[in-house]
């Protein structure tokens, strides 16, 4: 049984940072590309960052670019999501999510497989 654990979450005020990780269990995590996702309250859930099965490529979308990075330890089967410089509008469920099946840096929901609970980030002004 596939299994997506967040932890990390919390309050953090303005310009401050936190580090969610993710950590998997039930597959073979280095045949996975790895994915967070971020639902706003009232908002769809929306891409924040992928990264490659090795590690080696990343992709971020342009409201975190700069400010977040994404890394992997496949030893440890686990991702994490280093987030800097955070704004009120970070204030959001940061979900994982695991895919198998596509090449490249998937982005879109509907590619990935697996997904964790989530992870709630609230960000104070």
């Amino acid at each position: 049984q596939v299994q997506l654990v967040e932890s990390g979450g919390g309050l953090a005020q303005a310009g401050g940072s936190l580090r969610l990780s993710c950590a998997a269990s039930g597959l073979t995590f280095s045949w996975f590309h790895m994915g967070w996702f971020r639902q706003a309250p009232g908002k769809e859930r929306e891409f924040v960052a992928t990264i490659s099965r090795s590690g080696s490529s990343t992709y971020y979308s342009d409201s975190v670019k700069g400010r977040f990075t994404c890394s992997r330890d496949n030893a440890k089967n686990t991702v994490y999501l280093q987030m800097n410089s955070l704004k009120p509008e970070d204030t959001a469920v940061y979900y994982c999510a695991a895919d198998f099946n596509h090449a490249g840096t998937p982005r879109t929901e509907g590619q990935y497989d697996y997904w964790g609970q989530g992870t709630q980030v609230t960000v104070s002004s």
